[in-house]
């Protein structure tokens, strides 16, 4: 069926072309890499077509993207207060010396502001393995886009400050042999992690976390608003031959 935006086409020549330049990216092969680009295509669509009316017009496409979501995207730096309630529900996650070993399976959804549109069929695993958690290595082995997934989704054994802020959380907040209960976004794409072993270490002093976690948590306040606007745009738009995952 053809896919078009508002009576915008989107052909195949056009599919084969934005994934010709995902892979040109580093993104791996699979059934995501298409489904990564038409999404990609289908927000960038109505993307333009939004700065058109708004008659911004400052260069390149990305340009005038970074230009949009500059203008239309609000949110507010997160404050000192909402940085300490943070701090102290989750203080698990702001201990040293602690040590733990996971497993995770890493979905890619390609590059751009598709980054949160594979989450359907990520977390259509992730209900799966909660029911039958023994399958956590062969799910790995046969979905993740992680070299690790050839092992399984072993990553061994790590430290606090080695994986990203968002791995971390959520590792060093899970009892060892559970699954994470969502699934977790990172720079990388989406995990779904299985924690192996934990051991406990110091708490850090909330001062010595208060920068990082200020900038953490305003990121994560910008990332759900982005996503908001985008729902908005998808919402009044007229897509057909294709249905958006994250905002069905």
């Amino acid at each position: 069926m053809t896919i078009s935006v508002n009576g915008t086409e989107i052909n195949e020549a056009t599919i084969n072309a934005e994934m010709d330049r995902a892979r040109a990216a580093g993104h791996p092969e699979g059934e995501q890499l298409r489904d990564s680009a038409i999404q990609e295509l289908i927000l960038r669509n109505l993307m333009m077509a939004e700065a058109a009316k708004l008659d911004i017009n400052v260069g390149s496409e990305e340009e005038i993207i970074g230009t949009l979501l500059q203008q239309e995207v609000a949110f507010d730096e997160v404050d000192e207060a909402a940085c300490r309630t943070f701090y102290e529900e989750n203080s698990a996650s702001f201990k040293q010396g602690e040590m733990a070993a996971a497993s995770h399976i890493l979905f890619t959804p390609g590059e751009g502001l598709a980054a949160s549109l594979v989450k359907a069929k990520a977390e259509g695993i992730l209900a799966d393995l909660q029911k039958n958690p023994s399958a956590f290595s062969t799910m790995a082995r046969e979905h993740s886009a992680c070299p690790s997934g050839k092992e399984g989704g072993a990553l061994g054994q790590f430290g606090r400050g080695q994986m990203v802020p968002e791995f971390e959380q959520a590792v060093f907040n899970t009892e060892p042999g559970n699954i994470t209960p969502e699934l977790i976004e990172t720079q990388f794409g989406y995990h779904i992690i299985q924690v192996t072993e934990r051991n406990g270490g110091d708490l850090v002093s909330f001062d010595e976390v208060k920068e990082r976690l200020q900038a953490y948590l305003t990121d994560m306040e910008g990332r759900k608003a982005t996503h908001a606007y985008l729902a908005n745009l998808v919402s009044a738009a007229k897509i057909e031959g294709y249905e958006l995952p994250a905002f069905a």
